[in-house]
């Protein structure tokens, strides 16, 4: 299990890193011409942060695998991470429009991607709290 927290761990750094490269990627410069100063940052600013706590859950990863899979408080924290990935699977699905992929080679391959990987951590985070059982 420490091995699957690990690769989470290198995928969530990456996924963090990615985030860099979203506003040139989708055209934020033109896209938020037209929103309020207000708005246009607090898109950017919680972009950061979210990147931010994904750079962390990724961290934690890497760093305290063992932890999570042998404590109780490791335990109730891949819980929260497991309900964390699975709402995010769910989104995918009833968050956007399947009109920003149906039909789109490219944007079909990155939305099952995305979905195969918020099974694999919503999965790997609950098989930790259920197989544990530290949490009564």
């Amino acid at each position: 299990m420490e091995l699957h927290l690990e690769i989470i761990g290198v995928l969530l750094i990456f996924l963090a890193l990615i985030h860099m490269f979203f506003p040139k990627y989708f055209n934020w410069a033109t896209e938020f011409n037209s929103v309020s100063l207000l708005n246009r940052q607090m898109f950017y600013i919680h972009t950061l942060f979210v990147a931010l706590g994904v750079m962390m859950m990724g961290v934690l990863c890497l760093t305290s695998a063992q932890d999570l899979i042998e404590t109780r408080l490791g335990n109730k924290i891949a819980l929260g991470l497991g309900i964390f990935w699975f709402v995010r699977l769910v989104v995918q699905f009833f968050g956007y429009s399947s009109t920003l992929w149906r039909g789109k080679r490219f944007e079909t391959i990155i939305h099952i991607t995305f979905s195969i990987a918020w099974v694999y951590l919503s999965s790997v985070f609950f098989y930790i709290y259920w197989a544990n059982k530290l949490i009564v």
